[in-house]
This record gives C-alpha cells, structure tokens and sequence, in this order.
C-alpha cells in the first residue's frame, strides 16, 4: 500500500520572528492552519514558542529545560499583533512547560497551559508538552482517496459510538485504560466485525476531568495523553481505514471549561470568552462559551477542525451542543441574555461561525462529513450554507429518538394508545439528512441501558430490543449505537469501568450482536436500505395506522432497478397469522432477516423463509401476500429473484 509522510508537506518555518503575512492573516482571522505557526513549532536545533496574549504585559516560558524560572525565557512582542514569541535552543520532542503572563497592571497569573499544544501530562497534572507532529509515516492512502463515497448521504452509514476509557480495561493493571495501540486491534477488530462502517469516539481532546467524558476540553489541540502520544493515536486511525472503517470525532466548539491553567480570562482579560457573563456563561454547566465574534477566537477554533482533518486523517466531526451555539436564550430566563442587532434570539456570530466552519472543512479537506447534535427544529441545518443552511452533512434526529424509546418503554398492552410515536418521525424524516442516534446520553444520568429500558421480562426485554433495531436498521436515516447497546449490556454506563464483557459473552446476550452484525450487513450490502436514506421516495408507508395490533409496515427503495425491501413489525408479544401486506411485485419473496430467529435468541417463528405475492392490491400495491408476523419482531423481505 502507498505511504504517505507527513514531512512532505510540512512548512518551512525557521526558528525566527512570525512573518508579517502570518502575523497579518491570524488578526484578520484568515489563518487556517493556525497549528503550523502557534504553539511550540520544533525547529533544527530547538523550539520555537508563539503565544497569542494581546493584553499581557510580559510573558515567559517556564519548563523542564530552564527550572521553571520566568526569568529565563521571556517571549518578545512579534509587532503589534498582540503575538508573542522566543526560540529557545536545545528544546525538543517531550519537554513539558506552561506560560507565565503578567496582566496589563503587571499582576502575575496562575501559570497557563499553551492554546495550541499538541500534547500534555497527564491529569491532574496540567503542564503542556512538546510534540513534533511531523514524519509519521501513513499506511491509509487507499482508504483516504476512496472516502468520500463512503461519507456521503447516498452511503450505508452505521456508526458504533466509543468512550475509549470505558470500552475495555486492563483488570490485572489497576484498571488501566486501553492504550491508543491496544485499540488499534482490539477495538478496530471489534467494531470491524460488527460490521459498523464508522467509529466514532467521545471527544479526545484534552480535558482535566474524567467524569466530563471529554466534552469539557482545555487542550484543543492535543489527543488526551490518557491513551498515549499523538504518533499512537495516529496509529489507531491508521489501523481503522486499513481495516475499512471511518473515524469520526466529537468536537466541541460551543464551550470551555473556567480551570485556571486553560484559556479562561487567559491574559486577565475575557480573551477566549465574552466579558458579559449574560454571553459567555454557560448556566447548565458552569462552563464558559467562545466569542465566535472575535476574529482570533473563530480562527483559533475553525483551524482546530481542520487540524484534526489534516493532521490526524478524521473523517468527520460530530459537533457537540450545537442548540447551545444557536440560541442566545438557551437554557437561560428572561433577563439572563442579550438580543442579537435585530432584537432576535438567534447567535448571529455562532451561525456565521458554524457556516465559516463548514465551508472551510468541506473544501479543504475531501471527502469528510460534519454531523450536527441539534435538539431543535432550527431550519436547514444539513442544507448547504449557498442554500441558507449551516452547512453540516447531517444532523443527529433527537427527536426520533425520544419519540421510540418513550414508545418501547411502554407496556405492550398500552402501546396502541402511543402509535403516533412511531410513525410521526416520517412527516420531518426528510427535512434534514438525519443520523437516527441511540447515544450514550441515553444510558447515563439514571435513565438505565437499552436493555432496562425495555419492559417485561429478561426474555421479553431482549425480544423487544431486537425488534426496536430492527426498526432503526429499517427506517430511513443514518446508524448509530453506543457501545453496550450491540450486546444488550442490562446496567446503566459507568465511565469509570467498562463494559459487561461477561454479559457479552452469555449466549442470549451473544445473539444481539449477532443480529447487529446481520442488520449492518443486510443494511450495507441492500442498496434499497441506504442509498435514499435522506429522500422521500425511498420510503413508502404499508400500514401506519394499525395501533389496535401495534403493527407497521412499509417499503424501502434504492435508485431504479434497485430491488425494493419490504419491513414489517409486530410490537406485541402476540404472533400476528395471516396478516395481509401490500407489495410492488407478484411472486415468491425472501424472508431475509427474521428479528425472532433462534439464532438471535428469538422463538423462530415466522414464514419458513419466503412468502407468495398474489396479484390482489392491498395498502396502495398493485399484490399482497399473507404473512405471520411473530411476537416482538421486524421481518425483512426482498423479491426472490433479487442477488
């Protein structure tokens, strides 16, 4: 397989002054790859160090390599670009430091942590670390020239979603987290063989305290040392393309932690954040939110979406919280926020940034998507941004999902009474390309796992989860499902273990991974199940309206000569005989996944693989066939003379 060295592209930047047009481009907000000229740049001979504190007095840099004496190191103003900057010889790859700033009045700060470092100690330690991110040596360039195809909406996209801290742990070793090299066989095995098509981590950023999961990050720019140094992160990503699975990253733009040694009143002023605390104070979690308006501050974060792009070959960004960054009330009560220039609730500069966000990576990186977590019905959001929209490739649907889970979370028996849930997701299901998300929040914070969720018995609840993914599998919109859910873990995530491995491996539980492999292999391998996922004529209601028997129907279509798949479910523990379903064609077709098969740990009850389509029209189709639908179940079907 080709090679690809990051040292091919690298710039030459000497260990002298910032350039004037580099200066020039980061004040305007233009910089793209801030990375390659902030941060501590190794050079021939040593490092060079440049720091953006436009209101400091003085600043220093303190280490390893000088005792920690702000005396030593003082970076020198680079004009009058509020960019300071020193070289310092025999500096190199490993050298932890922080910065020491006095503010405009000359009072001493609590040391700080570098924006722009590439690494870090390990927490609670809160010292930056030198990295030279240059000479690694790419295995993927087959992966990274064939990507695009499958990132776009036309793809079968399925996403198995990591906290890496809690997916496995070293028991014999204090409990010790999975390196970034153990992951690369480990977990890229895993999810390959699971048949996911993309594995999405929680963020990896940099970030001081566990119990945020990563999204409360400081450093930016570094992969969290928790797992290894960078060059090791790279080796996971590189071992998932190499194993035909993209990598996707949790980003989080909208806020920042107020610990003293990050980017909070940095230079003794509101530098990273809004002086108005009606702006930049975060009420839910205590957090502080970015001056998307300030052109530094959108430059410092814009360029951090395409450092992981670039640096670290990610093929798309979740953004986390983007309700947050939209609405200038959010979560806030009346007098607690400022109106936008037209007396709006509308983030005017967090609109523009997220637009800025998407043009930049869309067209300087090939082939990625960006994914938006948006809670809200703000219009346009996967629309391009030529079009009037945000500009993300697709959009997570919250909606969906609180509507099904509140569904299946009820009594069989009072189901009928909550039918709409189920199927009022088709009226909105193509207003955006949408990913259909069983995330980690819904396993947190006492709401239990899938499988608590589920009512009845441990034989009913495992039943009733199959057909629930089946269900997802079935319906328009993108994959995805966090870790735990592919084995139907019964306890609530804890990020500080992992996961119910000896639960996995019990034979009951061992049948739910079995069908999440089938159902990503029948959804990858069925052009009729992912190529429309994101247009209405991919989807035809059967029956929709059939609550007395909680039952639901309806067909899928790809492009034209696409064999068309027909999806039945039965959301009653009562086997449904001789139910008529409407089909487009006469003839024999396939039962090609049964949920209830005994191979699943179901009852194996359904049509002994095939049912006959007479030409009777029923539900709209020109045939009909009558079909047993077993109890709890989703039957898939495809005409028989489909490969």
């Amino acid at each position: 397989m080709a090679e690809h060295n990051d040292s091919d592209r690298a710039p030459s930047i000497g260990a002298g002054l910032l350039s004037a047009g580099e200066r020039y481009h980061f004040n305007e907000g233009t910089l793209q790859r801030l990375w390659r000229v902030l941060g501590a740049q190794v050079r021939a001979g040593g490092t060079r160090f440049a720091l953006w504190a436009p209101n400091a007095s003085a600043v220093a840099v303190v280490g390893d390599f000088n005792g920690w004496n702000p005396a030593a190191n003082p970076l020198h103003p680079a004009g009058d670009s509020g960019l300071w900057e020193t070289f310092i010889a025999g500096v190199g790859e490993g050298a932890r430091y922080k910065y020491r700033l006095l503010d405009q009045r000359g009072a001493e700060l609590p040391l700080k942590s570098d924006p722009v470092a590439f690494g870090s100690e390990h927490p609670p330690q809160t010292a930056s670390v030198v990295r030279d991110l240059s000479g690694y040596r790419w295995r993927d360039a087959d992966w990274m020239a064939g990507r695009g195809a499958r990132n776009e909406r036309s793809a079968p996209i399925s996403i198995y979603e990591v906290h890496l801290g809690s997916w496995r742990r070293r028991a014999a070793e204090d409990n010790r987290m999975l390196s970034y090299r153990e992951a690369a066989e480990e977990l890229v095995e895993y999810v390959a063989g699971l048949g996911f098509t993309h594995l999405e981590f929680l963020p990896l950023s940099e970030h001081p305290f566990d119990g945020s999961w990563g999204y409360q990050p400081v450093g930016l720019y570094a992969p969290t040392i928790r797992h290894g140094p960078p060059h090791e992160f790279r080796d996971l990503v590189d071992a998932a393309h190499r194993r035909g699975l993209g990598v996707l990253l949790d980003w989080v733009p909208a806020h920042f932690p107020a610990d003293k040694h990050g980017l909070a009143r940095f230079d003794g002023s509101a530098l990273y954040e809004h002086e108005d605390p009606r702006q930049g104070f975060h009420p839910d979690w205590h957090t502080l939110i970015y001056n998307f308006g300030r052109r530094e501050v959108a430059n410092f974060l814009l360029s951090n979406a395409l450092y992981w792009l670039e640096e670290y070959h990610i093929d798309g960004l979740r953004v986390d919280a983007v309700a947050s960054m939209l609405y200038l009330d959010y979560s806030r009560g009346e007098g607690e926020w400022l109106p936008n220039r037209h007396g709006g609730r509308e983030n005017l500069e967090a609109i523009d940034f997220l637009q800025r966000m998407n043009r930049l990576v869309y067209g300087e990186a090939p082939g990625v998507m960006t994914v938006a977590e948006e809670s809200t019905a703000f219009p346009g959001v996967s629309r391009p941004v030529h079009d009037g929209g945000l500009g993300f490739g697709f959009k997570w649907n919250m909606g969906w999902m609180n509507d099904t889970l509140a569904y299946l979370g009820e009594d069989p028996i009072n189901r009928r009474h909550h039918h709409h849930k189920m199927t009022f997701g088709i009226h909105y299901a193509f207003s955006e390309n949408f990913v259909l998300p069983l995330s980690h929040d819904e396993v947190v914070h006492g709401k239990g796992s899938l499988y608590g969720r589920m009512p009845g018995d441990h034989r009913a609840k495992l039943a009733n989860l199959r057909a629930y993914y089946g269900f997802q599998w079935g319906h328009p919109g993108k994959k995805l499902l966090f870790m735990g859910g592919e084995f139907a873990q019964p306890a609530e995530w804890a990020q500080a273990g992992e996961l119910d491995w000896a639960t996995a491996a019990r034979p009951d539980h061992a049948g739910i991974s079995r069908l999440v492999r089938d159902l990503n292999t029948l959804y990858r391998e069925t052009p009729a199940l992912h190529r429309r996922d994101c247009e209405a004529n991919g989807f035809r209601w059967l029956e929709a309206n059939d609550a007395e028997q909680s039952l639901f129907a309806w067909l899928r279509f790809g492009e034209p000569g696409d064999p068309p798949v027909a999806v039945l479910c039965n959301f009653t523990p009562v086997e449904r005989r001789d139910w008529r379903v409407g089909l487009p064609l006469p003839g024999r077709w396939r039962e090609i996944l049964n949920t209830d098969a005994a191979l699943y740990g179901g009852g194996d009850h359904g049509n002994l693989g095939a049912i006959e389509a007479s030409a009777t029209p029923h539900q709209g189709q020109p045939c009909s066939a009558r079909v047993t639908v077993p109890p709890l179940s989703t039957l898939f079907f495809l005409p028989a003379e489909a490969p």
